[in-house]
């Protein structure tokens, strides 16, 4: 399959959203959870761990060194896009993590310190990630056990990351701060969710009823969505029948549950999480949400 090839603007706009991402996750490390003797996960937290134990100044480079490994089954057995903006991200990282050190450090309140630097964190990694890259060489090892083994790739994530704050805990003899680090972390896994997915939640809805044509001319005038008419078939009885798809905001869903059991209180609905949307250009959008798709027939 010939590679999907980008424009020079397109390759900028990525190399510049990788660019902030390593930034902010680099002051974040630097300024708020080193100097309060914190950790991520991961090997950015096996970095910081070395880095506590051999001197700070060896962290860029440990973070380079222990990720090339990773970087080498990601070219391996991932696609090469990917290769090239991990490394670009790991590069630009490890080398804001040098310019950040000058920074003065945020001595302040635990709570605060967890929050506002997991939050940083979390939206520079989340950058990155949303952008075709990743600092994170385990999520590597991560998705080819999720080929082998079927394990998720978050359960393994996770599975890594509860040794490494363990270790942490151990090595330091200081469990405050392996715990401190472990809700930092979820803040940042948090944050990361909210930056790949967007603050705007949204749904997919499979709506089968005895009188789709109506329900869908309901939805449209009432709740201003676009939606698409898929044809089934009843597994039993075997009679055709029309589904109602739809995507629509978590916001938006009480209102459509109303509005579906009012109209057919027969009506079956189906309710899933999406990650993300993506859909082309559109010149004339007929509904008031602008990112829906027009109704059709599929």
């Amino acid at each position: 399959m010939p590679a999907i090839r980008k424009t020079a603007k397109q390759h900028l706009s990525i190399y510049f959203w990788l660019a902030i991402g390593a930034f902010l996750a680099a002051f974040s490390i630097e300024v708020f959870l080193l100097p309060n003797s914190l950790i991520d996960g991961g090997i950015v937290g096996i970095a910081l761990i070395f880095s506590r134990l051999f001197g700070e100044s060896f962290l860029p480079y440990l973070l380079v060194i222990l990720n090339l490994p990773f970087v080498y089954l990601a070219f391996r057995h991932i696609r090469r896009t990917f290769v090239i903006y991990m490394s670009v991200a790991v590069v630009l990282f490890a080398g804001f993590l040098i310019v950040t050190s000058h920074i003065p450090s945020f001595l302040g309140d635990p709570i605060e310190v967890i929050v506002v630097g997991g939050a940083l964190l979390g939206v520079g990694v989340g950058l990155i990630i949303r952008h075709g890259g990743c600092l994170d060489g385990t999520e590597i090892l991560a998705i080819l056990i999720n080929r082998k083994k079927g394990f998720t790739v978050g359960q393994v994530v996770l599975f890594i990351n509860i040794f490494i704050f363990g270790a942490y805990g151990w090595i330091f003899n200081n469990w405050h701060f392996a715990l401190q680090s472990l809700i930092t972390y979820i803040v940042a896994f948090k944050m990361i969710d909210l930056v790949i997915m967007g603050i705007d939640e949204l749904k997919s809805v499979l709506i089968i009823s005895s009188k789709p044509k109506e329900m869908a001319t309901v939805i449209m005038d009432e709740l201003g969505l676009g939606l698409t008419i898929m044809h089934g078939k009843g597994g039993f009885s075997g009679d055709s029948r029309e589904i109602l798809y739809i995507i629509i905001e978590r916001l938006d869903l009480a209102e459509l549950k109303e509005i579906v059991l009012r109209e057919d209180p027969m009506a079956f609905m189906a309710i899933e999480n999406l990650h993300e949307v993506v859909y082309g250009k559109q010149a004339h959008l007929p509904y008031k949400k602008k990112y829906r798709p027009p109704y059709h027939h599929a």
